[in-house]
C-alpha cells in the first residue's frame, strides 16, 4: 500500500508520547497567553492590525508575483529601508518567512568550497540551510568560540560561522562578540539569526548584534523574522550592500518564491514604527521575562534564566510535559510545550514568552497555575 509506512511511523510517535495536532484557537481566546512569540504585544495592536488592513486596501490580498517580477511593491522597499536603518545595517532584504531567509542566507553564503561552521542548538531553519547548502558544515558545541576556532584552523578557503543569537529552546544568548573575534582571525564572515532578539535586546530593540557592537560591520549578517516582536509575518537579511544584493541574485527562496503579503508588510512597518516611538516596550519584555523566571524558581520550578524574552521550565519527561502543558490549557494559561525532536538535548520543557503587555498580576496567575499543575 502507497505511504503504508506512514502508519508505522505514527505509531512510533504514539507511543514515545511525540504525537502532535492542530489546535485552532478562535479569535477571542479566553486563555492566558504565555505560548505566542507576541513578545512585545503589537500583534493586535491597533496600529498594527491598520498597517494591516491600509496596505491591504492600496495594494491588494496578494503580492501578486515573485519579487523580481511584480511583488516588490513601494511599501516592501519601504519596510527594508526602515528595518536596515533601526537595526543599523547598509540594506535589508525582505522574505516570505523568516524560515526563507535563513535558507537563503545560508545557502548563498555557503557555496561549494567552502566551510559553515554551526552552533549544534541552532535552529532548525538555519540546519536545513546547511544541508541544503553546496559548503562542507562542521557542527560545533553549543556557544563555543573556541569550537568555532578548532573548526575554522581545519579548512583554508571561505567560511562562514552561523549561530542563532537567542536560542528559541531555553532563551540564552549567543556571545556574539567572542564569534565575531573567532570568525576575524580566520577572515570567515558570521552570520546570525536575531529572531529571538529583534525588538528585545539592544537600545530601544535593535537586536542582539547591536547591543554587541557587531550592527553594520562589513563581515557581519543578520536574519530575523518579523512574527515574532514585530507580530507580523515574513522574514529578513541585513547586511553589507553587496550581500544583500548577492541574495536578490543567488538566493532560490528569493528568486523562485512569491513576495511577502503587502498586508504582512504594512503590519510589520507599523509595528517598527510603533516600536521606535515606545522604545520601553523591550525593556519592559525583558522585566517581564526576568520576574517569571524569579518567581517560578522561588516556588522551586528549574526554570532557565532568560537572557532575552524567553523562559523555560524543565519537565519530567516527554508525556509529563504534554500533561502539564494540558493542565496548564484548562487552568486558562497557554503554554508552549517542547519535546524531542524539537529539543536536540532529549529535555522536555515548558516554554513560556515573555511579553511586554503583561502586567503583574497576569504574571502572578501564570507562576501560580504552572506551580498547581505541576508533575
Amino acid at each position: 500500500m502507497a505511504f503504508g509506512w506512514i502508519d508505522e511511523q505514527a505509531e512510533l510517535r504514539r507511543r514515545a508520547g511525540l504525537v502532535r495536532t492542530l489546535r485552532p484557537r478562535p479569535a477571542d481566546s479566553p486563555l492566558l497567553d504565555l505560548a505566542s512569540n507576541d513578545y512585545l504585544g503589537l500583534a493586535h495592536h491597533p496600529e498594527v492590525a491598520e498597517g494591516a488592513a491600509g496596505a491591504a486596501r492600496t495594494w491588494g490580498g496578494g503580492s501578486t508575483g515573485s519579487r523580481l517580477v511584480t511583488g516588490t511593491t513601494e511599501l516592501h522597499t519601504e519596510l527594508e529601508r526602515e528595518l536596515a536603518e533601526f537595526c543599523g545595517f547598509e540594506a535589508a532584504l525582505v522574505f516570505s518567512s523568516g524560515y526563507a531567509a535563513n535558507l537563503a542566507a545560508v545557502t548563498t553564503l555557503g557555496p561549494h568550497g567552502s566551510l559553515i561552521v554551526s552552533d549544534a542548538l541552532n535552529h532548525a531553519s538555519l540546519i536545513d540551510g546547511c544541508r541544503l547548502a553546496r559548503g562542507a558544515t562542521q557542527v560545533v558545541g553549543h556557544a563555543d568560540p573556541d569550537g568555532v576556532r578548532k573548526a575554522l584552523g581545519t579548512h583554508e578557503g571561505p567560511a562562514v560561522v552561523v549561530s542563532d543569537t537567542v536560542f528559541s529552546v531555553d532563551g540564552d544568548a549567543a556571545p556574539l562578540a567572542a564569534l565575531a573575534e573567532a570568525g576575524r582571525e580566520r577572515g570567515a564572515g558570521l552570520l546570525v539569526d536575531d529572531a529571538h532578539g529583534l525588538g528585545v535586546l539592544g537600545d530601544g530593540g535593535r537586536g542582539a548584534p547591536y547591543a554587541a557592537g557587531l550592527a553594520g560591520a562589513d563581515d557581519v549578517v543578520v536574519t530575523a523574522t518579523l512574527s515574532k516582536s514585530l507580530g507580523s509575518q515574513g522574514g529578513v537579511v541585513l547586511g553589507p550592500a553587496r550581500v544583500i544584493d548577492h541574495l536578490v541574485n543567488a538566493a532560490r527562496t528569493f528568486i523562485f518564491d512569491t513576495g511577502l503579503a503587502p498586508a504582512a508588510a504594512g503590519a510589520a512597518l507599523a509595528a517598527l514604527r510603533l516600536l521606535r516611538r515606545e522604545p520601553g516596550r523591550a525593556a519592559r519584555a525583558r522585566e517581564v521575562a526576568a520576574e517569571l523566571h524569579a518567581r517560578l524558581t522561588a516556588a522551586g520550578l528549574e526554570a532557565v534564566r532568560p537572557d532575552a524574552a524567553v523562559v523555560s521550565v524543565r519537565a519530567p519527561s516527554p508525556e509529563q510535559a504534554v500533561r502539564w502543558a494540558a493542565d496548564c490549557r484548562t487552568a486558562g494559561l497557554a503554554v508552549g510545550c517542547f519535546r524531542p525532536p524539537s529539543v536536540p538535548d532529549g529535555i522536555s520543557r515548558l516554554r513560556l514568552t515573555a511579553r511586554a503587555d503583561l502586567s503583574g498580576a497576569e504574571i502572578e496567575r501564570a507562576v501560580r497555575v504552572i506551580g498547581k499543575t505541576r508533575p
